[in-house]
């Protein structure tokens, strides 16, 4: 992982600041990252994170907002590290100043060159959590007369935290968050469905605390050579990736989750489960047409998990026609509303219960009379939700356990939460045929 230089460009070209750590490739080759994005783009590419001169040198970029954030090198580096670095990057600096974006970037010259200095080192990347930057890299740092010492954690091995944390009440809260992303075609068949799990912590612990983490997981039971039990069942995750506190070796050996945390808020890891998911809220639409006047909406929402669960503001987005207008409504739990911008019914359920199914029915004007294509395509039916004390896939953490030497006694809370992520089902075809009841 070698980064000859570090850019901060404008949407133009231009550039905003940049550092060069090597020296070994000329400044001015920046000049050739524009003409190549332009002619990726003209030939209507898929635009590559990385592109390439016929020299040899290597431009990596991340696009945000109204800015390039690029590196340049000649080496054989490793890719990923420097675009994981510059997306790193893009979260330190909207740690100091909130939104990233050129003008940002002009208002903070000063403070920016010395995050690049401290978090780069002859193009290899240093300290890069924003926590331990904070502590010695504030906004008067630009003010010479003071030597800032850099806190412990920067030589340490545990970057990530400082020493000599207090609280007076110990306590580490931990949230189970899963997104289902489910897309179901027309004829209520499922299509994909997957679960996006994220471990989300927040400590408050004196000291340097060491936590040990134990899941349900499938891999560590066969490991160890137990057997689950009929009620609980062991699940096998997919793309694990954890924050950088947690002793990989541990991981790889016995599938212990042991780490010491970083101060307050952060991931500790992400996962994944390409399982086949059940709906978790099943919506049908009937639509009726009538002669190109008007036309009817029957939807009928089940919530298909237990009755000792409850989805909280459930949002149903059904898609009309664009001409549509006079609105009416009739549901049997909720509130719904017409959304002209969205051309949709908005059905909102505050509350729905597990096991439970309601219906709404809507009628809507059609004042413009014209053929309705078939093959054109209709946007989907989205379903948001939040579903407490809940998993679909049945993650469950058996321990989490806080190991300190001054051996204070802390509190360890736990969290389940599913939610909705890309959860969409389409259209199906309108009946012209069948009589529904109007409202």
């Amino acid at each position: 992982m070698v980064a000859s230089a570090i850019f901060i460009l404008d949407l133009k070209g231009k550039v905003l600041i940049s550092r060069n750590y090597r020296g070994d490739i000329p400044i001015r080759k920046i000049e050739k990252f524009m003409p190549l994005v332009l002619a990726a783009e003209e030939e209507e590419q898929t635009l590559s994170p990385i592109l390439s001169t016929e020299d040899g040198v290597n431009f990596l970029y991340v696009k945000h907002n109204n800015l390039y954030l690029l590196a340049m090198t000649k080496k054989n580096s490793n890719a990923v590290t420097i675009l994981l670095f510059l997306h790193k990057l893009i979260e330190v600096f909207k740690e100091y100043f909130k939104v990233l974006e050129e003008e940002s970037i002009r208002d903070n010259f000063v403070i920016i060159y010395e995050l690049l200095d401290e978090m780069m080192d002859f193009g290899y990347p240093q300290t890069t959590e924003s926590k331990i930057l904070q502590e010695y890299i504030t906004q008067e740092s630009h003010q010479m007369e003071v030597q800032v010492r850099p806190p412990i954690a920067v030589t340490n091995a545990v970057s990530w935290r400082s020493e000599g944390i207090k609280y007076r009440k110990n306590e580490v809260f931990l949230d189970v968050i899963e997104s289902v992303n489910l897309l179901v075609n027309s004829n209520g068949n499922v299509l994909r469905s997957e679960i996006l799990g994220a471990i989300k912590m927040k400590c408050f612990l004196s000291g340097m605390p060491e936590l040990r983490l134990g899941l349900n997981d499938k891999v560590m039971f066969e490991t160890a050579g137990k057997t689950t039990s009929s009620k609980s069942k062991a699940i096998e995750m997919e793309d694990v990736k954890f924050h950088q506190c947690v002793r990989l070796s541990r991981f790889e050996n016995n599938r212990t989750i042991s780490f010491i945390p970083p101060d307050g808020e952060f991931e500790l890891m992400s996962y994944r489960l390409s399982t086949q998911v059940k709906p978790l809220i099943w919506t049908e639409v009937i639509v009726q047409t009538h002669s190109g006047s008007r036309i009817e909406y029957q939807i009928k929402a089940k919530a298909q998990f237990k009755r000792r669960s409850t989805a909280n503001n459930v949002t149903i987005t059904v898609p009309v026609p664009e001409d549509a207008d006079t609105p009416k409504f009739k549901c049997s739990m909720g509130s719904a509303s017409y959304a002209p911008e969205k051309s949709a019914i908005v059905w909102t359920i505050k509350q729905f219960q597990g096991g439970k199914e309601f219906i709404l029915r809507a009628h809507f004007g059609l004042p413009s009379v014209k053929n309705e294509d078939e093959n054109q395509k209709k946007p989907p039916i989205s379903v948001k939700f939040e579903i407490p004390y809940f998993t679909t896939s049945g993650i469950q953490v058996r321990y989490l356990k806080v190991v300190e030497k001054s051996g204070y006694q802390a509190f360890p809370w736990v969290r389940y939460i599913t939610q909705n992520g890309d959860y969409h089902l389409r259209m199906p075809e309108s009946v012209k045929t069948a009589k529904l009841s109007t409202i």
